[in-house]
């Protein structure tokens, strides 16, 4: 195989140029697609080998598009059969997904500074529409096809919540509900399930996005944890006829609201005791006790934990092993967070086409990972839900 004696750092600086780093990227990745070779072939440049299989016929240049600007990259060819190096493989979904949001921003001339600093980093240049078009093609029928797939078998519990995105639209520049679904089936698998975009969180949207679930099949909701919105909770007795959990964190949130801050540890602690009960039963005595010695001194506090105390405590009529994971939006708070996390290098979308994109893309590959994954909860445990209530009390519409 080949020796090389000289250090790749001398080398260069004793090349000189303008942008070191470019150039070192340049090198290091001819240095390991010349490794690559070596090894395909079964011999090193000018090497006599029996086990060599074909010979070097030159190179070939690429343009990659990089942070560092374009690099020139110059990939070895083969008399016999052909070399493409890994590191050029497609992009991932997501990651072309954020090149075509930003793309189509720019085309269309909305870009905000942000996004705008972003393509010039990436050594994006010479765009043209037809380019992204057929980029967004390709990345669409993946998205697409993913979040419209049939949903097969019994899901026991459902998590919503929602992020909000900016959009254009007309002109204005307006907040749009990004809605996202997951779900663990009756063997413990999690999957993400589905998303949904709307202008708000009202009934009417939240009745559709459920009603498109269902369409899709899915079935066996016995519990649905989200945080609390008005027309979610008449849309899951109307659906799925499903008890609803309403989530801990951000009702810990609201109630802390009613109080000064001084007050906020000693009240916490207070409605903590709650849920170190061991039963559903013992927790809702402890619910009604705390209330009721609030109510002297924060009577708004103590009417909010009178007709929230179903909700909140819905989940301790499930397997004690699920408690932790179903108290709360916490599991899906991550995948929420890593949607922002994308979402906010764009900054403000230009369509919602472009959002469909970019956050489906992210929804897909995090399901990718999921399925790669241990059950999210034990077959025994979900095998043995089968034999317990499948509901705390029936939700009012």
């Amino acid at each position: 195989m080949t020796d090389d004696t000289l250090p790749l750092l001398d080398a260069l600086l004793k090349r000189g140029g303008g942008d070191f780093m470019k150039e070192l990227a340049e090198e290091v990745l001819g240095r390991l697609m010349a490794f690559d070779v070596e090894g395909q072939i079964g011999a090193g440049r000018y090497e006599r080998n029996e086990e060599r299989t074909t010979q070097r016929n030159g190179y070939r240049h690429r343009a990659f598009d990089t942070r560092l600007g374009t690099l020139d990259l110059k990939i070895p060819k083969l008399r016999k059969g052909s070399y493409f190096p890994g590191f050029l493989e497609p992009r991932r979904t997501t990651e072309q997904a954020l090149v075509a949001v930003i793309q189509e921003a720019w085309i269309q001339g909305v870009s905000t500074r942000k996004v705008d600093d972003l393509v010039q980093a990436m050594g994006l240049s010479g765009i043209s529409k037809s380019q992204v078009s057929e980029l967004c093609k390709g990345i669409d029928a993946r998205v697409n096809s993913f979040l419209e797939r049939p949903i097969e078998g019994e899901w026991t519990y459902l998590w919503l919540d929602a992020t909000y995105l900016k959009v254009r639209e007309n002109g204005r520049i307006v907040s749009v509900a990004a809605i996202i679904a997951t779900g663990v089936n009756t063997d413990g698998r999690r999957e993400i399930l589905g998303l949904g975009l709307g202008p708000s969180e009202a009934a009417t949207f939240w009745l559709g996005f459920l009603r498109g679930l269902e369409k899709r099949g899915l079935k066996g909701v016995k519990l649905v944890i989200s945080d609390s919105h008005e027309g979610l909770k008449a849309a899951i007795a109307q659906i799925f006829q499903a008890t609803w959990q309403r989530c801990r964190v951000h009702f810990m949130r609201n109630a802390l609201a009613h109080v000064s801050k001084p007050q906020h540890q000693m009240v916490a602690a207070a409605i903590r005791t709650v849920f170190m009960q061991a039963d559903q039963a013992a927790a809702s005595k402890t619910w009604r006790q705390v209330a009721d010695q609030l109510r002297p001194r924060i009577r708004k506090l103590a009417e909010l934990m009178d007709e929230a105390e179903a909700d909140v405590i819905a989940f301790m009529s499930f397997p004690k092993q699920h408690w932790p994971k179903l108290h709360s939006t916490n599991p899906i708070e991550r995948l929420n967070k890593e949607v922002k996390r994308r979402a906010d290098v764009v900054g403000i979308f230009p369509n919602e086409e472009s959002i469909k994109r970019l956050v489906g893309a992210v929804l897909l590959e995090q399901n990718d990972e999921w399925q790669l994954q241990h059950r999210y909860m034990t077959l025994e445990t979900m095998a043995g839900r089968a034999d317990e209530p499948t509901a705390l009390t029936h939700i009012a519409a």
